[in-house]
């Protein structure tokens, strides 16, 4: 090894000892007859120090040749600085130095290395291999260690085998778009990058391996936000022999040991709310539960109460859902805040047509934008209704149910926000069970799996099948950690007949089914056990876990926005001689 020590690890009780340290420099200060140079490395700083009279001349001249991020290796004899940095865990030794080698010089960094830097995401991005070098960046990735570390160690103490599956795998139509790879040595056709390892962890429970589970690449070639990448991690799991409950206390019982062993924070029991109920009191399936503001109806789809009609205001009679949340301690809002808070949810990414108010003064008064149309004691009735208490602010939106339920879930987290009840270093989760087992595409016609064409249906909706489609709730669960869907999965189709029905429900005809999933049908006449799964979002748990909102802070090299890797200019052309052998004709850029 080059070094003796790194650069986090000396202390006082070091003093006298001689060692020898490379790294990066961070900083340079040259007050003349005494020069410091912060040297970095992956675990911390160490501070050089060279002194007139005490430092070869020779060593000052290649210290002021220095420049940030010059690699260097130093030898020296650790003593008590006479400034100590209390901020620094080297902070009370520094390395008078008695050997000095550039290892490697170094341009200027386009962007400064440093825990708050001056670097935008695109150009860090361009850069990641510096961006990289950065304090909070490493602590993401070593967070990312930690998690897989233990997630492995977990899994194996309840027997669970860790097994890898095919990355070239085949097309399938149902869910995200595939990215899709050219086979040279079968001219025209494809293979595709998967999307999840469902079909071969499924025949890995036909072949009797009971437990499997997989810290697995995955690939979708869909549109991307912050939370989403064109090729992602998942903890990908599947069990025999097991019904929904047993998933569930084993896989809670996972994310608990992932929180202790990471965070040491100790989980509380994960609560369950249906399908039904998170579409009720929240107007969303991945409920943020670190703080209450439930939806109240007061015009429903869900409650029979009406308390709007018959008072001449249009605007709510025409409405099929009249729905709003009660905003503890906002009753103080001005006239500007609430027109800012309208504006606010008539972006057309949220699309709501307006908002009204109702202000429960101090006073035990009520004023609302809609005075107009109802009087005092039909907002007391309101307020009642709402559980409103003097000092709070009700917020109402109305319109065709599903959109109103959208727009207001908006508006719920913009006021968690706002009223700072959404703190990252809180954690709330939780288990939605219940989903539907399909949806209707009104454009295509025909219905789609909620989840995938493999997800059973709880077995008590098996004879909807034949009478109500929409009915019918899947054997399906999401793990919903701060209001993000960190897990899903569902106990599985494991007898043949019902799969081929589910095929043909799909709008699969035997063929199809056939030449897409035969080999998966045809297992399944061989002894395949009951059994189900789960596959966790790993690098969304990782960003939670770190507090922060973007997976690519979670990930090594990742891509941005555009689903291009500004750093190696990928995807890129390739050559003509290169789809001459694939076959392909050329593209045109």
């Amino acid at each position: 090894m080059l070094r003796t020590h790194t650069c986090g690890e000396l202390r006082l009780a070091d003093a006298t000892k001689t060692a020898t340290l490379t790294g990066w420099v961070q900083t340079i200060r040259d007050k003349g007859g005494v020069l410091w140079i912060d040297l970095r490395d992956r675990y911390g700083i160490t501070q050089l120090l060279l002194e007139d009279g005490q430092t070869a001349p020779e060593l000052f001249t290649i210290a002021r040749s220095l420049g940030r991020e010059f690699v260097l290796k130093a030898t020296g004899t650790i003593i008590e600085r006479k400034s100590k940095n209390p901020n620094l865990p080297t902070g009370d030794i520094e390395l008078k130095v008695t050997a000095l080698d550039v290892l490697n010089p170094a341009k200027l960094p386009p962007f400064l290395i440093e825990d708050d830097t001056d670097g935008g995401d695109d150009l860090r991005l361009k850069y990641r291999y510096l961006d990289l070098r950065r304090n909070p960046v490493r602590r993401n990735l070593e967070l990312r260690h930690r998690m897989a570390q233990q997630t492995r160690l977990y899994m194996d103490g309840q027997n669970f085998i860790e097994v890898e599956t095919p990355v070239l795998i085949k097309s399938t139509p149902e869910g995200a778009r595939d990215f899709v790879v050219p086979s040279r040595m079968n001219p025209g056709e494809f293979y595709a990058l998967p999307q999840s390892p469902q079909t071969f962890k499924q025949l890995l429970m036909v072949s009797g391996f009971d437990r499997y589970y997989q810290i697995v690449k995955c690939f979708r070639d869909e549109d991307l936000r912050a939370d989403r990448q064109p090729e992602f991690t998942q903890i990908d799991c599947e069990m025999s022999f097991v019904e929904q409950e047993d998933i569930l206390n084993m896989f809670e019982g996972l994310i608990r040991h992932l929180f202790k062993a990471v965070k040491g924070v100790d989980l509380d029991e994960v609560p369950r709310m249906t399908y039904a109920d998170a579409m009720k009191f929240y107007g969303s399936d991945k409920p943020d539960t670190r703080f209450d503001m439930k939806f109240t109806e007061l015009k429903g789809t869900f409650d029979t109460v009406d308390m709007t009609s018959g008072k001449g205001f249009s605007v709510f009679d025409s409405a099929e859902l009249v729905v709003g949340i009660n905003a503890p301690g906002c009753a103080h809002y001005t006239r500007k805040q609430l027109d800012e808070l309208t504006e606010w949810i008539k972006r057309p990414q949220i699309g709501a047509k307006g908002l009204i108010y109702v202000r429960y003064n101090e006073d035990g008064s009520l004023k609302s934008s809609v005075d107009k149309f109802y009087s005092e004691e039909d907002l007391k009735k309101w307020a009642a209704h709402f559980g409103a208490k003097p000092g709070d602010l009700i917020l109402i939106i109305s319109g065709d149910a599903a959109k109103a339920r959208k727009q207001l879930s908006e508006l719920r987290l913009e006021m968690g926000s706002r009223l700072g009840l959404r703190d990252s270093n809180v954690f709330s989760s939780l288990w939605v069970l219940d989903f539907p087992l399909l949806e209707y595409g009104e454009e295509e016609q025909r219905w789609f799996a909620m989840h995938h064409p493999f997800t059973s249906p709880k077995p008590e909706d098996i004879p909807l099948l034949d009478s109500d489609l929409g009915a019918v709730r899947a054997n399906a669960y999401d793990m919903v950690i701060n209001g993000t869907e960190v897990g899903g999965g569902s106990i599985r189709i494991f007898n043949r007949d019902l799969q081929a029905r589910m095929f043909s429900i799909l709008g699969f005809s035997d063929d199809e089914a056939k030449a897409q999933f035969g080999f998966l049908m045809d297992a399944f006449e061989y002894g395949a056990p009951p059994h189900g799964g789960i596959a966790f979002g790993f690098d969304r748990l990782c960003s939670i876990f770190g507090g922060e909102n973007s997976i690519r802070d979670f990930i090594a090299f990742p891509k941005n926005n555009s689903g291009r890797d500004v750093m190696i200019d990928s995807p890129s052309v390739i050559s003509q001689a290169q789809l001459n052998e694939l076959k392909i004709a050329t593209v045109a850029k």
